[in-house]
């Protein structure tokens, strides 16, 4: 048996995150033990959608938060990391300099990454949860952008990224071209499986979504489930769902736009189901490490 600690942080347009992770592994097991996880409720993509770059408050809290991720991994001594940023940092005009100086001041280095490269991570993620003789449109709404892979027994087949988010969305910021370029290249990909296809989602809202839905883990959820679900929060007010739903602030607000999405994505499809398997980046950036780092310890 050998031990990693691996660390994942998740610079997104909605929040930021950082997970260490227990890496356990032997000849014939692998296992993931989260020992800290840490949720910061940082909309960059405010900012960066609005008046495209990072604004000078955002940046110092921003440079604030990093600090206090590298602290812990170094304090839980962790072997290896990843930080990952996704559409907001990728948009912003100042990005890569925030990027360079939190390299230079901190010694904490950000890749910042494309649709692509974010829609491989995700997927490695959720490889596990899928039966590889059926047909999935995996769908990830983001803060800022919407990853949408077609996979196909259990490899990717075609894979594309659109700037239509749960943030974006709610500031108004996604164009009907967009949401038009986007309808059809689901309607395109889906048609050759003639409507024998299921849904994956993945990000925060989805899983909120299939928490209220009241849905065992590894069930499948009805896309009429998710439009009761998606009416019955909408029926609500911000304050309602902070209060009666116990949903955070920064997700009380983007839910509904979110929801659309995986509902019209879902519609375009003909999938009348959804599987939720409850991983994202993070999980994808930890699956990748392992992958890096495997050979470094004695087994």
């Amino acid at each position: 048996m050998s031990l990693l600690k691996l660390a994942a942080i998740d610079i997104g347009s909605n929040a930021i995150r950082l997970q260490v992770t227990s890496t356990i592994f032997t000849s014939s097991k692998l296992n993931f033990k989260k020992l800290e996880y840490v949720r910061f409720p940082l909309r960059l993509g405010q900012d960066v959608f609005n008046i495209g770059m990072i604004s000078e408050t955002s940046e110092t809290k921003f440079k604030k938060l990093m600090k206090a991720f590298r602290l812990l991994i170094d304090l839980y001594e962790v072997d290896d990391y990843l930080a990952c940023a996704t559409s907001a940092m990728r948009e912003s005009i100042n990005g890569a300099r925030i990027v360079r100086e939190v390299k230079e001041d901190i010694g904490l280095e950000i890749e910042i990454i494309d649709g692509e490269q974010e829609a491989r991570l995700i997927n490695n993620a959720i490889r596990s949860y899928l039966d590889h003789d059926k047909n999935y449109l995996h769908i990830d709404v983001g803060g800022g952008s919407t990853e949408l892979n077609i996979l196909k027994n259990g490899e990717k087949v075609a894979t594309r990224s659109f700037k239509i988010g749960s943030v974006r969305r709610l500031q108004h910021h996604d164009s009907p071209e967009i949401w038009n370029q986007m309808q059809d290249w689901v309607r395109e990909k889906a048609s050759e499986y003639e409507g024998k296809i299921t849904a994956v989602g993945t990000g925060g809202n989805i899983n909120k979504l299939f928490e209220l839905g009241r849905k065992a883990p590894g069930e499948l959820m009805k896309l009429s489930e998710v439009k009761q679900v998606q009416s019955s929060v909408s029926a609500l007010s911000i304050e309602e769902r902070i209060n009666e739903l116990q949903l955070n602030p920064d997700r009380a607000d983007v839910i509904i736009p979110a929801s659309e999405i995986y509902v019209a994505a879902m519609e375009w499809a003909n999938a009348n189901k959804i599987v939720v398997p409850d991983v994202g980046l993070k999980d994808g950036m930890m699956q990748f490490l392992y992958e890096r780092n495997k050979n470094n310890k004695d087994n």
